[in-house]
């Protein structure tokens, strides 16, 4: 395993980090430096629990702004210029994407380039921002979830609004509100708890039952975008929407309907980092030590992830944005970046 230098500066630490965390840190952000090598010029996607090895993919998918985000966190930590390029290189990759019909641009470019430092990923993300304002439908409130992926294009889907959130929010926050809102009010205040929304007319929203209802994933990038909201919109009335989802106090089952199936530990990733801009530090912290201390193994590797429990397709292996959203949460609690920095 590669070995990361430690990080100089005070600045980079906090004395109220435990100490699991830094060691944590280390160790995930290690695992960066092999996964940059094995998968030379491809976005990794999921890794194999067992060998390691990544399944990756070409041009990045609604993934790659994670690859990018964890290389501008490894460059950060180490400080040298070859962690730099590199992530300045896959950030670049991202621009193809930039008018792709998919509300995951939010992810793509969000997450891809929050953490960047050069004019050209700030100017990527205003172009990608703008593409996205294009695309927002006043009339249904919000971006669709589009055609880029294949299947109806005027979908409500929950995984398209984190990232989508502050993204917005750079060039219209009304739109970015509205496209919350919309969310919210179609995935956790309606009768039916569902995680995806299909428009037709001229019936209105139909609900659809892919993700299941019990899906993990669906109240953590809910309270994500609920997290970035309250900060960069000045949304702080949001606690009734809040409250619908469950209160997770450990790592969950990909599908609450299948409480002995497989756990998703990405899903436990992506809250602790939502808690910790929430500033609920104990409850993330709760969740974090869950994770490293039973899922992430000695070389950095955190397993028990689920992609997609319904097709079968990587169940309990590594996740790319498991992995950010895990090296995320402990940057912050070390001091590394500010919990509202990406």
């Amino acid at each position: 395993m590669s070995t990361v230098p430690a990080a100089t500066g005070p600045q980079d630490r906090t004395a109220a980090a435990p100490s699991w965390a830094d060691a944590a840190l280390e160790r995930v952000l290690g695992r960066v430096a092999v996964t940059r090598t094995e998968v030379g010029d491809r976005f990794p996607l999921f890794a194999d629990p067992g060998t390691g090895q990544w399944t990756s993919t070409g041009r990045g998918s609604w993934t790659g702004g994670f690859w990018a985000g964890l290389l501008w966190l490894r460059a950060r930590y180490t400080g040298t210029g070859s962690d730099r390029e590199d992530a300045v290189r896959f950030t670049d990759r991202l621009t193809h994407w930039v008018d792709a019909d998919t509300a995951t641009r939010g992810l793509i470019f969000w997450y891809g380039t929050a953490l960047a430092d050069t004019p050209q990923a700030a100017a990527l993300r205003t172009r990608a921002a703008q593409a996205c304002r294009n695309a927002y439908d006043r009339e249904l409130g919000l971006v669709p979830w589009g055609s880029a992926f294949g299947g109806p294009r005027l979908l409500a889907r929950v995984d398209g609004v984190p990232g989508m959130v502050p993204l917005l929010a750079s060039v219209d926050p009304q739109a970015a509100r509205s496209h919350l809102r919309r969310h919210l009010e179609l995935c956790v205040e309606e009768s039916r708890r569902c995680w995806s929304w299909r428009y037709e007319t001229p019936v209105g929203w139909m609900p659809c039952d892919d993700p299941p209802p019990g899906w993990s994933r669906g109240p953590a990038w809910l309270r994500l975008a609920v997290a970035d909201a309250t900060h960069r919109l000045g949304t702080d009335d949001l606690a009734g929407a809040m409250s619908h989802l469950p209160q997770e106090q450990a790592v969950p089952p990909a599908d609450a309907a299948h409480p002995e199936g497989p756990l998703d530990t990405s899903a436990a990733a992506i809250t602790a980092t939502a808690l910790l801009k929430l500033g609920h530090r104990e409850w993330a912290l709760t969740l974090l030590d869950e994770l490293v201390s039973t899922h992430v193994t000695a070389d950095g590797r955190l397993l028990k992830g689920c992609y997609d429990l319904a097709s079968g397709t990587a169940t309990q292996h590594e996740l790319i944005w498991g992995d950010f959203f895990l090296a995320y949460a402990l940057a912050a609690l070390t001091g590394l970046v500010d919990p509202h920095e990406a």
